[in-house]
């Protein structure tokens, strides 16, 4: 007689009912592959992308500022000619200067 609660068949349908949900309650929270802890984590990486994206964004808003100055303006495409790619006009002789730091 001790045994009989193993026993699944002569347990009370509300026992067992509760065990049902509180397993179909687990399986959704935590082992489903779309389980809540998952939905939990994919929206915070979502959010961590928008933020990403918008500062990809401002940066690429720059950049296109800083072509349309260069295409705009001969002299920023010289200064930055000269001074980054060392070149020259002919006839011209550059001179490096070293700064010590």
């Amino acid at each position: 007689m001790k045994l009989e609660f193993l026993n699944p068949l002569k347990w009370k349908k509300s026992v067992l009912a509760i065990l049902l949900t509180g397993f179909v309650i687990i399986w959704f929270a935590f082992v489903d592959s779309y389980s809540l802890k998952t939905r939990w984590d994919l929206s915070q990486r979502k959010v961590e992308l928008k933020e990403r994206t918008e500062q990809l964004n401002s940066v690429s808003v720059e950049l296109m500022e800083k072509t349309d100055k260069m295409t705009k303006d001969k002299m920023i495409l010289e200064k930055i000619a000269r001074e980054e790619y060392g070149m020259r006009k002919p006839g011209e002789t550059v001179y490096k200067i070293r700064r010590n730091k």
